[in-house]
């Protein structure tokens, strides 16, 4: 069977306030062309189809579009929920879109209920497990804890034991949102951070044919059997190197796996420059880059006048300014921002409280009390978002 791994399509989202839509249409024009081209099977949308779970009209309408095309040329899709999608509303009326061929999976009490496709060499399995916010899903998929490597493994234990009441030699396909270890993150998604926990073990896996990734942005091989096919455009410049595919994926009898990455359409290239503005706007070496969009962090010791204005002139796309300074590390006036570099919420919070205290910082109790009010309000602030 041969299988289009897809995800994290976040239609509806800008860039750096670019509008994307146009560049996620050509998407979806290359992805049908894709189907077409190498006679795809089936295709599958690892989630985050959209960006927000109140996504613009706009958005829906080119997903919309999008379901229509791949109905109507037969191509069966199964897609999940991601964290950035509202799961009760992209699930709507699944029952009867299912009909026409298109899977959504959507409710984590049906992730042991597949989508069954029949080729030549026998049945395949698709197990949709939507995003699982560990605190919401916890209890009613029987959880030892509320942590993702629990609740997915509850899930998984679930699908695992669906897929032994099947007859012999059914081939298994697993979609999973998560944040599995190994897998390079970019600074695009959404953290996900539970109890200072985010990725888990790939073993959480086994047992299955392939495993379909969404979350994480980059095209990346986890194992052999476990992928994340990124997300088909670039979402913020630490996604500059990426190079943006899908996964074409030959299953067969016996749960073979040949895998081959597909380009996707570049709308335009991302360019990190660093440097002075004085060598930034005469450096014959970025001529290549006036065609890109570009991030300019600037080394100059004093702010120079009007930088992005004179930036623009020679890199008309350039769309994001960062200052840098070239100071050493004990100058008093290293910026609030490099100094808080690579740290998060919970290790910022912690140094407050070392700081008030005159050096002595929070106990373990502290601690915890602090990771589980950043639990709360982001579980909070996921609900809030989802009941609008």
């Amino acid at each position: 069977m041969r299988i289009l791994h897809t995800s994290d399509w976040h239609l509806g989202r800008s860039f750096h306030r670019v509008p994307m839509l146009d560049a996620q249409a050509a998407y979806i024009d290359h992805l049908v062309e894709t189907v077409r081209e190498h006679s795809v099977d089936v295709v599958v949308v690892a989630g985050d189809v959209y960006d927000r779970a109140v996504p613009p009209l706009s958005a829906v309408q080119l997903f919309d579009d999008a379901l229509h095309r791949l109905a109507a040329d037969g191509v069966p899709t199964v897609m999940i929920s991601g964290n950035h999608d509202s799961a009760r509303r992209l699930g709507v009326g699944a029952g009867l879109i299912a009909r026409a061929g298109i899977h959504l999976r959507t409710d984590p009490g049906e992730c042991s209920t597949p989508v069954v496709l029949r080729d030549p060499q026998g049945d395949v399995a698709f197990y949709g497990l939507p995003y699982l916010e560990p605190a919401l899903v916890k209890d009613g998929l029987g959880a030892s804890k509320a942590g993702h490597e629990a609740v997915l493994t509850a899930a998984m234990d679930r699908v695992r034991a669906d897929l032994a009441t099947r007859p012999d030699g059914t081939r298994s396909v697993v979609l999973a949102h998560a944040f599995v270890a190994g897998g390079e993150p970019s600074d695009s998604e959404r953290d996900i951070t539970v109890g200072g926990v985010a990725a888990v073990p790939a073993g959480v896996f086994d047992g299955v044919d392939y495993v379909a990734l969404g979350h994480l942005h980059g095209c990346q091989t986890v194992t052999e059997r476990v992928r994340y096919s990124g997300s088909p455009l670039a979402y913020s410049f630490s996604e500059h190197a990426h190079r943006k595919t899908m996964w074409l994926i030959d299953l067969g009898a016996g749960g073979d796996l040949v895998a081959e990455r597909i380009d996707c359409p570049v709308p335009r290239p991302l360019a990190r420059l660093r440097g002075s503005l004085g060598t930034l706007l005469v450096d014959p070496a970025l001529e290549r880059h006036q065609e890109s969009w570009v991030e300019a962090t600037l080394t100059d010791p004093a702010r120079p006048d009007e930088p992005m204005t004179r930036l623009i002139e020679r890199f008309p796309y350039a769309l994001s300014l960062v200052f840098d300074p070239e100071r050493g590390p004990e100058d008093p006036l290293a910026s609030y921002a490099q100094r808080l570099e690579g740290r998060d919420d919970q290790q910022v919070a912690e140094d407050f409280v070392a700081h008030v205290r005159g050096g002595s910082g929070p106990t373990a109790q502290e601690r915890a009390v602090l990771r589980a009010a950043f639990d709360d309000v982001r579980v909070g602030d996921g609900v809030d978002e989802v009941s609008r």
